[in-house]
């Protein structure tokens, strides 16, 4: 089938879903692996009664996303499963954009147009979170605009959008670094070609403060919305560092906290919270002459570590894969990493009902999936950065092998 009839038909498809009755769509929204309880469409649903009947959703410790969904979709859309399909329309178009930026593709249809399109559309970790109407979906979304704006050289509404992430998702807080660096570099691919940062540190740091004022009118706003107090940052970006609801889910934070005395709690919850913290400077420095790169790696990063996972987080890492096809010869175990997704994908959902369903298994069942989950995603964003480094040597005929030796000193 020809790229040009071919992505209308993804779009096509994916909007026929939206206005399709599927038999399995309850069981869709209370399977754990698709949302969670920052991410529940049921939660996001209980917050709208609560707040259209003037009773703070903030107040039980149910409902936790952020007032800027709840104003959405309580005075604009309804929570209708088109919007969803809309969202990820929208996040196949960015996607598609970043990608025509990186290769400098301006105008005219081009043969991978429908390919990109369809890593995102056809996804199933992406896929079955919208189908169970995950807000997850939204968030995914709003950092491939991001990605989108700022590789188009389009800043403000880049900063803007990375403003209005941070607030949907705390924890996109790690890709401000390598966004706010790619506003000031190109999108172009540099991995082959190692440079010192190019960009304007000036630029880049007033960018910084347009981020910030961004963020607290955010705030404010969000605040006018929570019915003017604070309450709500406790219930949302505090859940991520707090981990109050436990409800299992396919990362690795839920089982260790279960089993965890509450004397070391916190210690351990500094712990996990700022481990995310120490991958941002490496990547950044490392990647420093390809900052949409350095982009990706920490979106798998958050693909494994992130609290409160959902399938539809180390599913957007494995769509932008899509955007970076010089590391493919380069990846060293791309069979064996697929092949842990797939085993993954399939422990999950059967220890779940073996655990959850039947009643026939524990939690150890279940978390052995997630950690299986967890080895595949980190030797995929291993090999990814293994490939972004081999790049750069190029290939070595085979008279040359016998010369190259590693060494340590």
């Amino acid at each position: 089938m020809e790229s040009s009839s071919f992505l209308p038909l993804l779009v096509s498809c994916r909007l026929l879903l939206a206005f399709t009755s599927i038999p399995f769509a309850s069981w869709l929204q209370h399977d754990h692996q698709l949302s969670s309880p920052l991410t529940s469409y049921s939660r996001l649903k209980e917050g709208l009664w609560l707040y259209q009947h003037d009773v703070d959703p903030y107040a039980g410790g149910i409902f936790r996303h952020s007032p800027l969904l709840l104003s959405l979709f309580s005075t604009v859309l309804p929570p209708l499963p088109a919007v969803w399909a809309l969202s990820d329309i929208a996040g196949a178009w960015a996607l598609l954009r970043i990608w025509r930026a990186r290769q400098r593709v301006s105008k005219g249809p081009s043969s991978r147009d429908s390919l990109v399109a369809a890593a995102y559309l056809l996804n199933p970790y992406l896929l079955l979170p919208s189908l169970a109407l995950s807000t997850s979906t939204f968030e995914n979304t709003v950092v491939l605009l991001t990605l989108m704006f700022a590789s188009e050289g389009v800043r403000s509404p880049a900063v803007l959008a990375l403003a209005f992430s941070t607030h949907l998702s705390m924890s996109t807080f790690l890709l401000v670094l390598p966004v706010l660096m790619l506003l000031v570099t190109s999108p172009v691919s540099q991995l082959a070609s190692p440079h010192p940062f190019k960009g304007s540190v000036r630029t880049a740091c007033k960018f910084a403060g347009e981020f910030v004022v961004y963020w607290l009118v955010l705030f404010g706003a969000a605040s006018v919305m929570a019915g003017g107090g604070w309450g709500w940052v406790r219930e949302t970006w505090g859940a991520s560092l707090t981990l109050p609801d436990l409800t299992p889910n396919p990362g690795l934070w839920w089982y260790f906290f279960t089993e965890m005395f509450d004397h070391f709690r916190p210690f351990f919850l500094m712990v996990f919270s700022v481990h995310l913290l120490i991958y941002i400077s490496p990547i950044c420095i490392k990647f420093r002459h390809d900052a949409l790169f350095a982009s990706f790696l920490l979106v798998g990063i958050l693909g494994i570590f992130k609290a409160y996972l959902t399938l539809a987080d180390p599913g957007l890492f494995l769509s932008m894969f899509v955007l970076f096809p010089e590391v493919y010869p380069y990846l060293r175990y791309p069979i064996v990493t697929t092949l842990l997704h797939t085993h993954a994908s399939l422990l999950l959902p059967l220890f779940h009902a073996l655990w959850v369903t039947e009643g026939r298994g524990n939690a150890n069942f279940y978390y052995a999936a997630t950690l299986v989950m967890g080895v595949a995603g980190g030797a995929g964003v291993v090999d990814a950065c293994f490939a972004g480094m081999r790049i750069a040597i190029g290939d070595i005929a085979d008279g040359e092998r016998g010369k190259w030796a590693v060494v340590q000193e």
